[in-house]
């Protein structure tokens, strides 16, 4: 048993900002003085950097964190097709164990008082054959926070997360809404976070306004930690650490 806990970060969909609130969670809960882990456990779409694929939400996530683990641990899979898990691993001629990733998130857990996750996609995105993102987090034993854009559809798109989690077994402790934009939300956007929490009995831990100074692919974090302090609330999250 591994006394160290995990919170997984998961999406309501692709490109909603997984990376950047990960490193966000990182970062505020080394401030705190925890001592921080993070892993990307499958990356598609990695780079190549003199002959090697990179993961640059892992880069992102180990510079927001200040963390210097074994990089076959925090990204134990690295693929390069921008696809899903499953179709870029196979394209890759990979195949992909569950048990190297939870071997290695167990491995980085005894080095660490807590290990933050970023998943890739949404829970029922397939990392190889009929496992899926939501497999992985009851593998790891460990809750979710589900992060979710400010725009119109969000409402459907964040309980939909909330209640499949919930129907699998995973508990989420937290919505992040990210992306925010004060000059261009409108009814939709101020009025989501609150029926999001109100309805799926999980708690809108922040809000984090869309950030021109952050970029993920430049391991960039501008004034995102700042923005963050002031923005998320982390003891708003549900007993989950």
């Amino acid at each position: 048993m591994v006394d160290a806990k995990g919170i997984f970060v998961t999406g309501t969909d692709t490109g909603v900002g997984k990376t950047v609130v990960a490193g966000v969670l990182a970062a505020l809960f080394k401030a705190k003085g925890i001592d921080v882990g993070v892993m990307k456990p499958v990356q598609s779409g990695g780079i190549r950097e003199n002959g090697q694929l990179v993961s640059e939400d892992c880069r992102f996530l180990m510079k927001a964190a200040q963390a210097d683990d074994d990089i076959a641990l925090a990204n134990p899979y690295c693929l390069e097709p921008a696809l899903s898990p499953n179709v870029a691993a196979q394209v890759s001629g990979v195949t992909i164990d569950p048990r190297v990733i939870t071997s290695a998130f167990h491995k980085l857990a005894r080095h660490h008082d807590l290990v933050i996750v970023e998943g890739a996609g949404g829970l029922l995105v397939p990392i190889e054959g009929d496992f899926l993102i939501a497999d992985l987090i009851q593998a790891l034993d460990i809750p979710a926070v589900v992060v979710a854009r400010p725009s119109l559809g969000t409402i459907n798109h964040s309980l939909l997360t909330i209640r499949c989690a919930q129907h699998m077994g995973i508990k989420p402790i937290g919505v992040v809404i990210n992306g925010f934009r004060d000059d261009t939300a409108g009814m939709a956007e101020k009025t989501s976070p609150e029926i999001i929490e109100r309805l799926s009995g999980v708690r809108v831990i922040g809000i984090l306004p869309y950030l021109p100074s952050v970029d993920v692919s430049e391991a960039r974090l501008g004034n995102l930690i700042e923005v963050a302090s002031q923005r998320l609330d982390l003891s708003r999250l549900e007993g989950g650490v």
